[in-house]
């Protein structure tokens, strides 16, 4: 298949890699240091599951020389959207899918006015990767799964042929029977994740293991599973649970989200489509959300990054 990585960032480009080293034609879209380093030295991929070298790749800082594809996978970050989903239009065709793979709850919503309903195509993913720098993508957790489908339910072939085609290149992923309840159960956990992780610097190791700092982190958990109920979403009280046994038990001490290494790294954070997006639902909503509030309120002056 023919497979776009809109960006070679962290998930699009490890899920990219995997795909690449399969012997299907992804092209990379990145730029600046990542393009330079990825143009000389390749794409190195180091991971729990084995590392990847692919020496030579396809990549570009114009998505007009690439043309058409099957997939494109759409992994830019939040405040890129909409500009990203511009530059993704001379890779479109009617039957090419666009899997968003961001991170937040409604960014499948915000690339269908411009992209096309039809071509749009929600999905999630459960990884834990970084840049450690340009051209290398660190990738730590023991899972990496993607899951992505049509808010319709309808039966597509261009998914049906990137599902087998993940499946035989190794990876773990699939189609989603309720693709939205997935994306609101990832969001939850996530805006748990990123709140406690970025907002009191540390791995949730530590969080976990203080009873009081736990309590904040399911608190943040009951906030946004209370907008999503709240939003019309049909969702399970047990996901929370579910969620929360897998922060006291199985995720690696270490793991932090992405809003907190960028925080670390003086980047602009994804905080107003995350704690911040609770927060405004809630408001909207008529829904209570201290939690989120207080993720919001420490982290606001690094918004837009501090470098």
């Amino acid at each position: 298949m023919r497979i776009a990585a809109m960006a070679a960032g962290a998930v699009g480009g490890y899920f990219g890699a995997r795909l690449a080293a399969a012997g299907h034609d992804v092209f990379f879209i990145a730029r600046g240091a990542n393009l330079a380093a990825i143009e000389t030295s390749g794409l190195n991929i180091e991971s729990v599951h084995g590392d990847l070298h692919l020496p030579k790749v396809n990549v570009t800082d114009d998505p007009k020389a690439i043309g058409p594809v099957d997939i494109v996978l759409f992994a830019v970050k939040l405040w890129d959207t909409e500009k990203a989903a511009e530059l993704t239009k001379p890779m479109m065709t009617d039957t090419t899918r666009v899997i968003t793979l961001q991170n937040g709850i409604d960014s499948a919503e915000r690339l269908a006015p411009i992209l096309g309903a039809e071509q749009t195509v929600g999905g999630v993913t459960y990884i834990a990767t970084t840049i450690a720098a340009p051209g290398v993508i660190k990738h730590t957790s023991t899972f990496a799964r993607m899951s992505f489908g049509r808010a319709d339910g309808k039966a597509d072939a261009t998914l049906d042929r990137f599902v087998a085609a993940g499946k035989a290149a190794g990876l773990d992923l699939g189609l989603s029977a309720d693709i939205t309840a997935e994306r609101w159960k990832k969001f939850i956990f996530l805006t748990a994740m990123s709140g406690a992780t970025a907002a009191l610097r540390s791995s949730i190791g530590p969080i976990a293991a203080d009873p009081e700092l736990l309590a904040f982190v399911k608190q943040l958990m009951e906030e946004a599973y209370a907008v999503g109920r709240a939003s019309g979403v049909a969702l399970d009280h047990a996901v929370i649970d579910e969620r929360m046994a897998q922060i006291t038990g199985s995720i690696e001490p270490g793991m932090k989200a992405s809003m907190a290494h960028d925080l670390e790294r003086g980047n602009r954070l994804e905080l107003d489509w995350l704690s911040g997006k609770v927060r405004a639902l809630g408001r909207e909503l008529g829904v209570a959300t201290p939690a989120s509030d207080a993720v919001w309120t420490v982290l606001k002056l690094h918004r837009m990054g501090t470098r």
